[in-house]
């Protein structure tokens, strides 16, 4: 039996969604867990539709600004990779009550279709809006540079699971 854990995404200090995962591996620094898309309905973003059926891969990073999820469809056709940037991941396992990573997500997003021919950078007008700059300016700048990096990694084919 896989080990679960619940994945906490908060925004601006506020829980934004919380959900149930399996843990596929943790070597401190890196944990990956599997979960099935947590909403009722589709979202469509244009580029690529989450819906019910969907699963997602999810990599987190406690020294990394960022969090990576592969995404397939439940047919297991893989649809490519939504990259997070967000505070490195926290992992709490409090005495009481499920094991947890708690990720803080800071507004920026990059998606990486299956072929890896298109590379979207994505929600920069919400974090210019955030005032993250203002209020943490070397928080904004790591999530500038972490951007940038997931950008070039998916360019480079070596975002996990990507062909090279």
């Amino acid at each position: 039996m896989r080990q679960l854990i619940d994945v906490v995404l908060t925004k601006a200090g506020r829980v934004k969604i919380r959900y149930e995962a399996g843990v596929l591996a943790d070597d401190g620094a890196q944990i990956s867990v599997t979960a099935p898309w947590s909403a009722p309905k589709v979202r469509d973003f244009g580029f690529v539709r989450f819906e019910p059926g969907d699963v997602f891969v999810e990599h987190y990073w406690r020294d990394r600004w960022y969090a990576v999820k592969e995404v397939r469809d439940g047919a297991g056709a893989l649809k490519g990779w939504y990259c997070d940037v967000t505070r490195p991941a926290e992992v709490r396992r409090p005495p009481e009550g499920a094991a947890e990573i708690v990720i803080d997500d800071l507004d920026l997003d990059l998606w990486v279709s299956a072929d890896g021919s298109q590379v979207l950078r994505l929600d920069e007008d919400e974090f210019a809006q955030s005032g993250l700059a203002e209020s943490d300016p070397e928080a904004a700048r790591q999530a500038v540079a972490a951007l940038d990096e997931l950008e070039r990694l998916a360019k480079s084919g070596a975002l996990p699971g990507l062909p090279g």
